[in-house]
């Protein structure tokens, strides 16, 4: 059987949890991820777990932050006036809003807090700072 590589397109079944065992992602019940392996469609420690499978294997891998959504940036949360964002929109903390750039670029962000004067909104990726595990089947490679 030939091994994944570089330029593949590969399908995978996976499950991922958090260190302390909380399921944010899996593919049961749904197509396999479809993915070439090499060209960053995915986080850096999902390609080089694949990397080298073959067709049939199962593997768990252990995906250190630095190699999934990278640490927490603080300057991604930014603190705004409360007057800055329309009365309209609702702000619960632990809720998500869609910020608009200039470019049309739309930003999800997760309100952090929210005080009778400021907003702190925060960019940054869900699973930042987080190390990952992934439990792993190669059903395909193309």
């Amino acid at each position: 059987m030939s091994q994944a590589k570089a330029g593949d397109k590969v399908q995978v079944h996976y499950k991922g949890t958090l260190p302390g065992g909380q399921l944010f992602d899996s593919s049961e019940g749904r197509e396999p991820l479809s993915f070439t392996l090499g060209s960053g469609q995915v986080i850096k420690g999902f390609d080089d777990g694949v990397t080298g499978m073959e067709i049939g294997d199962k593997k768990t891998i252990n995906i250190p932050n630095a190699e999934a959504y990278g640490p927490v940036n603080d300057e991604m949360v930014i603190q705004f006036e409360r007057a800055q964002i329309p009365a309209d929109i609702p702000l619960e903390v632990g809720g998500t809003l869609n910020m608009h750039q200039d470019g049309g670029q739309v930003i999800p962000v997760v309100v952090r807090e929210v005080t009778e004067t400021y907003v702190v909104l925060d960019a940054n990726h869900p699973l930042a700072g987080q190390d990952l595990i992934f439990e792993l089947e190669l059903v395909g490679i193309n």
